[in-house]
Formats: structure tokens, C-alpha cells, sequence
């Protein structure tokens, strides 16, 4: 965190009293009259026909997982390393291209893990012979080597040319990587296509592995500081909220037993998802009348997730859920009518009526299920108008399909403006969805265990794919952990310098996308040349970008640049606005706001005062006051003491000021001499 170093020593606890905000805010996709297209009926049902000439692939939400493996979807991906159990297609098993390629990337991450440098290079030339045999996922590997400058000179054209050959070759995380460069270079008509076929194949995805798209980012820093509270509900079994919550689930708490259930079947808090086990507690809470269990049990046995697909069953718990106002369960019954599956036969009307009542009661699924209905015309007139409100809606409370197809509509111009720069934006959010993912949970899973190096290697291949809190931990791994880092440069372990550069671009990616402590972070570098030369203007502007996402800290420090005239035009004014700034956004920076306006107050109405002399030469005098503020004040005890410090001071340069420049008192007369007797 940037730590500006004025001689008022109030001005450093700016640094540990004001808590920022680290994740990204909720994304809300705000849609007005004038994105609408105005049409005709007529016209209207047109583009009907043309974006739904088919239904089918739409209403298959519980998919068919025996059509296909994982692998047809992210074909290279490193699951038999990491997962070695999971299904997995071994059709090219025999092939000696596929076989080097493994050989190398376990032997990558081995080296990454141990450390050393020799077996790293080792591996990268098993990647680089099959590489050099055309095998694409090995060109994919080859390119994120040249990109990170890991045991060879880093080359951009080199790593993007290895990627275009990978992503011809049907390398998807190749095609990721090509799609988030050209996002970042507004090249929105190249970055949409890529997008769009990531988007389709991670909704494909939530199909085949039968599991419904929900994700953890877990972002394994707070700041500077490590984010243990996150970390410690990401251990899976072998947190101890886990397994507290389990013992009561085994002594006969139904809400307990639904809750390991949850966990089980949506992989949540670092669980792995087992849908075996998922059923198990299901079963357990319904026999003891935990209704919530009930809608569950109705969608496992429609997806045929862990038990032999039975709609019949089905049909059965999704009505007792239904019964106990469980209202997303009408989304699963309205599904079952629409395909005629576990019932007498189809009933379109039937499906309407139970998905808008899960619409009426908030549930986004019925949103998106009726956006279908009336985008097809199934049971409705076709609507596009309507279907796009529906499918808004449903987008913003996050539903990834809802967020796919209003990213078709931009992307085709269909019921709405064509808008190929939000189209991109929306299916980049869904294409991270996709089986490429597991990445992060990989990456987390070592750093917990302390595999330092296989989390930073992880974590930058998912940099590299454009996952902003990829970018920000491996980032932040390189800042805290330094040498220990397990960094992998040009010739070895990274040099302080490799460190800092390669930190300094995650963290600036990172900014780009949202994250405004990266923003800050940046602005550091600048500020103090770290990994870079000095330059104020450019840590200035950085500031800026994160005080336009409401971070009082940037404020602050925008303040202090004008204050002192380092990078903004010297502007007592300005500076004083900033600071009311922060302490409008943020209520704790009271404290030093105070001191900090207080010290601004000195500066305007005595600035040739020596005290002013003083504090600008504070850091001159005290070149490790900053560490003296970080083990002596931080706690709020220490920080009243130096309050009450500096007001003493200056109120004694006040009055010393004071008797200085009083006026002597008259002298009084001397005696009259007594009358004479």
C-alpha cells in the first residue's frame, strides 16, 4: 500500500486505518429504452425465427452426460494430472506427441513445486519437442512459457504466434488467451467470436458434467495482507467449520445434513463436488424433514447426478418442494412439462404457468426459462421485446445462460443494438465459467497446502487466460513472497528486478479490469519506482483510476500529490477536497483525515513556520519512521497517544509563537515617596 511520507506522522496512519475494499464490485448490467431496437411485428418475429430455429439445445438443462467427456470441451486440459480418478477421454493416449506433452507438464509442475530450475528446464524442452511435432495443447504450454519468460527469454510475438497455432489446433485455453489479447486492445469484432464460442462451450460444459454453473473465486489476499478468513472456508474437510457442521449432521441435525450436502453437491468451501455423497445427505435430511433437501433430490434425479436418471422421482420431490414454497422448484416442474418428461405428456401452458410462478416470487430461473419461451415461441407469441426483459433480468441476478443469450443479442443485433464491446464483455464472463477454471481451484488447493510455486505457476496460466484474481494472486505471491516466491525467470530464479516487472504487469492487468487495490498497487510503482522508473504523473493517474471506483485511500493519496505538488499542480484546495473525499466515501478514515487537514491548516496559515520546516524534513531526520508506524502504532491506543502528541506540539509552537510576539506589559511607576510626616 502506498505510503506517503510527510513529516506529520499522522499522515502514514492513513495507511492502517482505512480499510479497502479489495473485491470487485457485483456486476448489474443497466439496460435503458435506446438499447432496445424498435421493430415491427412482423420483423420482430423474423429474428425470432433466425436466433431460434431450433429449440431443443435449450431446453436440455439437465443435459446428457454420456454423449461426452470434459475433454471435448477443453481438450489439453490438465485434469488427469491434477484429478487423476475423473472420467477422462484417453483416445489419444498412445499417441507420442500426447504422451511427451504430459510427461513435460508433470514434470513442469513438479519443478515448479521442488523449485528447481534444472528440472524445469527439462520438462519445457519435453514441451518444446512436442510442440515442435505440431501437437497444439503442447504449443498452448510452450506459449505460456514464452509469455511468463520462464527458463527462456520472454517474447510476446513468440507466445502469441505459439497460441494462434494451439487455438487452430483446438487448444480452448489457447483461444482464451487470444480472445482476452484482443479484448484488451479493443479489438471487440475478433474478441466476440473467440468469446462466443468459450461462452457456448462452458454452457455446454454445465450440461455434460452435470453440474450447475456455480464458481468460487477466491481471492487469497486482503490488501497486503493475507485473506485468512477466506482461506480457512476454502479448506473443505479439513476446516473446522466443516467439520462441526458434519459431526451435527451425524448426530441427526437435518439443517446440518442439508448443509454437507450443499457442499457436496456444488462444490462449495474447497469441497470437492461428489454427487454420491450429495445424495446421501439429501436423503438423510429429507427423512428428517428438511424441506430444502427436497427440491435438490428432485434435481438430482433429473440430471441423473450420482443415481440413475429417473424423471418420475423426479416429478415427485419437486412437487413436495413445490408444496413447501420452495418456488425454484416450479422452474424444474415448468422444465419437465415442457419435455413431456415424468408426466401424461407435454403441456406448454402448464410450463408457462409454473415459471412465471418462480418468476413472481424472484427466482431467476423462471425469468430465464420465460425469456426462452417467448424468444421461441414456445406455448407464447413470439416476443423478442419481452424475452429480452426477461432475459435482463434473469442476467442480473447473475444467471450465466440469461447472460449468454443477451450476449447473442448484442453480439447479432436481435431485439437489441448491436453492441460488440459489451457482447464481449458478456460472454467473456460466462467463457471463464468453462471447464478451464479448475485451474483455480488447483492453484488454491496447493497454496493451502504451502506449494507456493505450483499455486504462483497455476494462478499465472490462469493470468494468462484473463481471470482478473488469477492476476491479483499470482501478484500478490510475487510481492509477499519474494525469493521464496518460487519465480521462475530467464535464467533461474527470478531476479529481484524479473520479480518486480512481472509483478507489476499482473497487477496493472488486474487494474484493468476492475480491481482497484491493483490500481493503487500501481500507483506504488510509479510512486517509489518499484520494478520501474519514478514517475508521479503516471502514479498519479493511477490513483485516479482507482479513486474513480469510490476508494477513499486513492483519494487520500491524490490529496497528498496535490498537497505537496508531486504529479497535480500544488493546489491546497484540491488537497483538502480529496481528503474531504475520503472521508465521505469512508466514515473510518476519520483519524487521518483529521490529522492530515490539521496538518494542512499548519501549512496554509504558517508556511514559513519552522514547523513546517520540520515536517517536510521528517523524513530526512527519521528514515525509519515508516517501520516505527508499522510496529509501534498500529493499534488505535498508540494512534490516540500520537494525536495528543501532535496537538501538544502545536500548541506549543503556538504559544511559544505567542510570547515571542507579545507586547511587554507597562512598567508600573515607581513608589510615590511617603509623605512627609
Amino acid at each position: 500500500m502506498p505510503r506517503r511520507r510527510s513529516a506529520l506522522a499522522a499522515v502514514f496512519l492513513l495507511l492502517y486505518l482505512i480499510p479497502v475494499s479489495y473485491s470487485l464490485r457485483p456486476f448489474l448490467l443497466v439496460i435503458t429504452n435506446d438499447d432496445f431496437k424498435e421493430s415491427s411485428g412482423s420483423s420482430a418475429a423474423g429474428e425470432s425465427s433466425d436466433a431460434a430455429a431450433d429449440d431443443s439445445s435449450d431446453w436440455e438443462d439437465f443435459g446428457d452426460s454420456e454423449a461426452t467427456s470434459e475433454d471435448d470441451h477443453d481438450p489439453g486440459s490438465w485434469l488427469p494430472i491434477f484429478e487423476p480418478s475423473s472420467p477422462f477421454s484417453t483416445n489419444a493416449s498412445d499417441d507420442s506427441s500426447y504422451s511427451l506433452y504430459f510427461s513435460g507438464v508433470r514434470d513442469m509442475i513438479y519443478a515448479a513445486s521442488s523449485g528447481d530450475p534444472s528440472a524445469m528446464e527439462a520438462a519445457a524442452s519435453q514441451i518444446e519437442a512436442s510442440a515442435t511435432s505440431g501437437f497444439p495443447h503442447a504449443q498452448s504450454t510452450l506459449a505460456f512459457l514464452h509469455g511468463a519468460g520462464i527458463l527462456r527469454r520472454q517474447s510476446r510475438p513468440k507466445s502469441f504466434l505459439y497460441h494462434n497455432f494451439a487455438a487452430e489446433g483446438g487448444n480452448m485455453q489457447s483461444k482464451m488467451v487470444l480472445a482476452y489479447t484482443f479484448y484488451r486492445q479493443d479489438m471487440f469484432d475478433k474478441a466476440v467470436k473467440l468469446y462466443a464460442e468459450l461462452a457456448e462451450a462452458a454452457v455446454a460444459s454445465f450440461l455434460i458434467s452435470k453440474e450447475p454453473p456455480v464458481i468460487e473465486p477466491v481471492r487469497i489476499h486482503s490488501g497486503t495482507e493475507e485473506n485468512k478468513d477466506a482461506l480457512r472456508k476454502s479448506r473443505g474437510e479439513d476446516d473446522e467449520d466443516f467439520q462441526i457442521t458434519e459431526y451435527q449432521a451425524q448426530k441427526g441435525n437435518a439443517a446440518a445434513m442439508y448443509r454437507i450436502g450443499v457442499f457436496y453437491y456444488y462444490g462449495l468451501r474447497g469441497v470437492r463436488r461428489d454427487h454420491n455423497k450429495a445424495l446421501y445427505w439429501f436423503s438423510k435430511a429429507v427423512e428428517k424433514g428438511e424441506p430444502r433437501a427436497m427440491e435438490l433430490l428432485g434435481e438430482i434425479y433429473a440430471r441423473g447426478a450420482g443415481v440413475e436418471r429417473n424423471y418420475s422421482k423426479a416429478l415427485e420431490w419437486l412437487t413436495l418442494a413445490s408444496k413447501q414454497q420452495h418456488y425454484s422448484a416450479y422452474n424444474g416442474l415448468g422444465y419437465l412439462y415442457v419435455k413431456g418428461y415424468g408426466v401424461d405428456k407435454k403441456n406448454l401452458t402448464k410450463a408457462r404457468e409454473y415459471f412465471e410462478k418462480a418468476a413472481e416470487n424472484k427466482e431467476h430461473g423462471g425469468h430465464y426459462n420465460l425469456g426462452v419461451l417467448y424468444l421461441k415461441g414456445i406455448g407464447v407469441k413470439k416476443d423478442i421485446t419481452t424475452a429480452c426483459k426477461y432475459f435482463l433480468t434473469a442476467a442480473n441476478a447473475g444467471q450465466p445462460k440469461a447472460l449468454y443469450q443477451v450476449a447473442k443479442l448484442f453480439q447479432k443485433g436481435i431485439g437489441l443494438k448491436k453492441n460488440l464491446p459489451l457482447a464481449t464483455y458478456l460472454y467473456k464472463i460466462v467463457a471463464e465459467r468453462g471447464p478451464w477454471s479448475s485451474l483455480s481451484r488447483w492453484a488454491l488447493e496447493s497454496y493451502l497446502k504451502g506449494d507456493v510455486g505450483k499455486a504462483l505457476l497455476l494462478y499465472s496460466r490462469m493470468a494468462e487466460l484473463g481471470y482478473e484474481v488469477a492476476q491479483s494472486n499470482a501478484a500478490w505471491i510475487l510481492d509477499k513472497y519474494g525469493e521464496h516466491s518460487m519465480c521462475m525467470g530467464e535464467s533461474g530464479f527470478c531476479t529481484d528486478t524479473e520479480r518486480h516487472l512481472r509483478a507489476h504487469s499482473l497487477w496493472w492487468q488486474a487494474s484493468e479490469q476492475g480491481n482497484e487495490h491493483a490500481a493503487l498497487l500501481i500507483g506504488d510503482a510509479y510512486y517509489y519506482g518499484r520494478g520501474t522508473e519514478k514517475d508521479f504523473e503516471r502514479a498519479a493517474e493511477a490513483y485516479a483510476h482507482a479513486q474513480s471506483q469510490s476508494n477513499a485511500q486513492a483519494m487520500f493519496n491524490l490529496g497528498y500529490m496535490h498537497e505537496h505538488g508531486l504529479g497535480r499542480p500544488l493546489d491546497l484546495h484540491l488537497a483538502k477536497r480529496h481528503y474531504d473525499q475520503a472521508l465521505e466515501n469512508d466514515p473510518a478514515a476519520k483519524l487521518p483525515v483529521t490529522l492530515a487537514l490539521a496538518s494542512l491548516w499548519v501549512r496554509k496559515n504558517y508556511p514559513d513556520s519552522f514547523l513546517v520546516s520540520m515536517i517536510d524534513s521528517l523524513p530526512h531526520v527519521f528514515p525509519r519512521v515508516e517501520v516505527w508506524v508499522e510496529e509501534v502504532l498500529f493499534d488505535e491506543g498508540n494512534a490516540t497517544i500520537l494525536t495528543l502528541f501532535i496537538c501538544l506540539i502545536t500548541v506549543l509552537y503556538l504559544r511559544e509563537r505567542q510570547r515571542h510576539n507579545a507586547v511587554p506589559p507597562p512598567q508600573q511607576p515607581d513608589a510615590a515617596p511617603a509623605p512627609p510626616n
